[in-house]
């Protein structure tokens, strides 16, 4: 009685295990699995491990099961809690975030960070402080330029509070929803202010052809007190961040670009106040034209130290090739793969940058029956990390 309930309770488990497999694509025999040479976040001190093929004998266990459809996370244990704290979310409050809880999360953050943070947000109480002051004195006395330059400043300390929330953000550990971390979200603030200097030379353009068809120029003495004040708070943003100032910089970490973003955002609005000031006192000389030419110089340099940090961040959140690795480099490990006999085709390869400094790959192999994979997998692991890729995960399929 016993035997045969536990031959009918072995058999059920099969018949599910089979027709999993069915529904998956799988069968009994496939030997198909994925192997990471990217250690987790509680492995990183492990030894590297041999893969297992995956088999329908229960007395090899393989790394990865076919027959589970999900993969348990113990609770606390694989990864960090830090990003719940740092977005204070609570589960009796049905995950909402508090707004008054990520306030004081961030100044709590500046308050242990490192100086440019603390540069940033002297930078953004300066900027916020005097834009108030400017719009409070444009709805006074009825001055629309103020008021319009009051809301473009308002905007642009949104924009550098949120790469300032960005970097506090990053340095959160990953977590059970953003497994890779949130090292992405300095790449994302660095390309919105990229796409906010893009359309401020759009803009200028704009404002310049604006000014030569309708010939509108304008000596405007409120303007310019408001464009030198804004000049001087400015360069004290410029000179924060002066060693991020070059307009082709190699970005090694995520942070690189954000803080470049910063500067090239301050340079920018410094260019556009001091070519409203040179343009005003060309009108007071009685130059033509002195506006339409100053405003179109400064659309055309806005958009020439601009352009580079859209193209990188945009390569990067597109997941672009990195451009850290020569194409030829990785052609030339294609030939050196392909060419071993145990090795019938490359399937798919794809590489990109998570972001700066991290470059991340994928890559399918058919290789012949009887292949020792092993081997296999540690030839393909060694050829691209002499490249500079660290998290390599490698599928292999027999043909």
């Amino acid at each position: 009685m016993d035997r045969s309930g536990s031959f009918n309770h072995h058999t059920a488990s099969n018949d599910s295990q089979n027709s999993w497999n069915r529904d998956t694509g799988f069968g009994a025999n496939d030997r198909r699995f994925a192997f990471s040479r990217q250690a987790s976040s509680k492995h990183w001190q492990d030894p590297p491990h041999t893969p297992v093929p995956i088999n329908s004998d229960d007395s090899a266990k393989p790394l990865l099961s076919r027959n589970m459809s999900s993969i348990n996370i113990p609770p606390g244990g694989y990864f960090a809690s830090e990003s719940n704290k740092f977005f204070s979310v609570k589960d009796n409050s049905g995950d909402k975030l508090s707004i008054l809880s990520l306030t004081f999360s961030i100044l709590e953050n500046v308050r242990s960070g490192n100086r440019y943070m603390k540069r940033l947000f002297l930078m953004i109480s300066l900027n916020v402080l005097y834009s108030t002051a400017e719009l409070a004195i444009g709805l006074l006395t009825g001055r629309i330029g103020l008021v319009s330059d009051a809301f473009h400043l308002t905007f642009g300390c949104g924009l550098l509070t949120f790469s300032l929330f960005a970097i506090a953000a990053s340095r959160s550990k990953p977590d059970h929803v953003y497994t890779y971390g949130y090292k992405r979200l300095e790449v994302l603030a660095a390309f919105t202010n990229a796409l906010f200097l893009l359309f401020l030379s759009f803009s200028l353009a704009v404002e310049a052809l604006h000014a030569f068809i309708q010939d509108e120029s304008e000596h405007k003495h409120y303007l310019i007190v408001s464009a030198v004040t804004n000049l001087m708070v400015n360069l004290i943003g410029v000179w924060f961040f002066r060693n991020y100032a070059r307009i082709n910089l190699v970005y090694r970490k995520a942070e690189d670009m954000n803080y470049h973003s910063i500067c090239l955002h301050v340079l920018a609005d410094s260019i556009r106040s001091a070519g409203l000031i040179l343009a005003s006192w060309f009108l007071s000389l009685g130059v033509q034209n002195a506006e339409v030419l100053c405003l179109g110089l400064v659309s055309v340099a806005v958009f020439m130290i601009v352009m580079p940090l859209f193209r990188a961040t945009g390569g990067v959140l597109l997941q672009m090739a990195p451009p850290s690795i020569p194409t030829s480099a990785l052609s030339k490990c294609w030939r050196q793969i392909t060419s071993r006999e145990d090795i019938l085709e490359i399937t798919q390869a794809r590489f990109w940058e998570l972001v700066p400094g991290q470059v991340v790959g994928s890559l399918s192999l058919a290789t012949r029956k009887g292949t020792d994979n092993s081997q296999v997998l540690e030839f393909v692991h060694d050829m691209y990390h002499e490249l500079g890729i660290q998290d390599l995960t490698v599928q292999t399929e027999d043909a």
